[in-house]
């Protein structure tokens, strides 16, 4: 038996029920968040909350919780359902109310969900390398805010799926923005390059992760747009995300990414990670 949470409210999965007239679902009106767990424990949660106030507050919507009593709502989920590694996802919609494109009256209040999920860390793929191919940008001009509308993502990484590879790097006219659900770095003599957090991308909690691992072993960055034709000359390519920690990527669109392994500095990065895991959660 699973617990979720329903506007503030640690119930059965099976009694949580959302209303037909719910903004989120005949809109995409409302903003979410994936956080990763680890040792039962929350990994950068604080960061994921308070990314998710921007994100509403982006879309003129606020979060009827303080961070810190959300943080705590979580937490006894997951001790709730006896979460030890996998994910918390929690989102808020505008809240129920009849059809209409503009925003319903003021009283009308959010609609909460969150839920636990069991994941392992993709320990093979971290050590083998995943494959992606290439394909347009089609999204709006807001990707910084991590709303719901996820339409132009999902038909990018079914895309992927089909050609047999785990993601799909997007670029707009030529220059890379990010993946699917992650976010994308190169590597090139020895320097760490990714595009800068803009509206054109979402400004990922583990790439954070992974640009201040940088800053503090004194690794290079450059925050700067790069072509696609960069990407397919770079010596390493690489992937952060919450559910993928620092994943290479070792084949884009059938070529080869350098010699075809994961980079030695996306293995330093992977192990960099871990330990700033560990740091919060406990050894794994």
């Amino acid at each position: 038996m699973s617990f979720v949470i329903l506007n503030g409210e640690l119930i059965k999965r099976e009694q949580a029920t959302i209303d037909i007239e719910d903004r989120g679902y005949q809109f995409g009106d409302g903003v979410y968040e994936v956080v990763r767990v680890y040792n039962g424990k929350l990994f950068t949660g604080d960061e994921h909350l308070q990314r998710l106030e921007k994100s509403a507050a982006s879309i003129g919507m606020q979060i009827p919780f303080p961070v810190e009593q959300l943080k705590d709502q979580l937490v006894q989920l997951i001790d709730k359902n006896k979460l030890t590694l996998g994910t918390v996802y929690l989102q808020f919609t505008r809240g129920i109310s009849p059809r209409k494109h503009p925003f319903p009256p003021e009283n009308v209040k959010t609609t909460f969900v969150a839920y636990t999920r069991e994941a392992g860390r993709p320990e093979e793929k971290m050590l083998q390398g995943v494959k992606a191919i290439i394909t347009e940008d089609i999204r709006w001009l807001r990707c910084d805010i991590k709303s719901l509308n996820l339409l132009g993502n999902l038909l990018a990484n079914q895309k992927a799926a089909e050609a047999g590879c785990d993601e799909a790097v997007l670029h707009r006219d030529g220059l890379v923005t990010e993946g699917s659900h992650s976010n994308i770095s190169i590597v090139k003599g020895g320097k760490v390059q990714t595009h800068p957090a803009n509206q054109f991308i979402l400004n990922g909690i583990s790439r954070k992760v992974m640009l201040a691992i940088c800053e503090r072993e004194g690794i290079s960055v450059i925050e700067e747009t790069f072509t696609v034709d960069e990407l397919l000359k770079a010596d390493e390519v690489f992937l952060t995300g919450t559910t993928v920690e620092v994943m290479p990527i070792v084949e884009i669109d059938g070529k080869q990414v350098g010699d075809g392994q994961p980079g030695q500095l996306t293995r330093k990065l992977q192990e960099w990670f871990k330990l700033e895991i560990e740091a919060q959660c406990g050894s794994l």
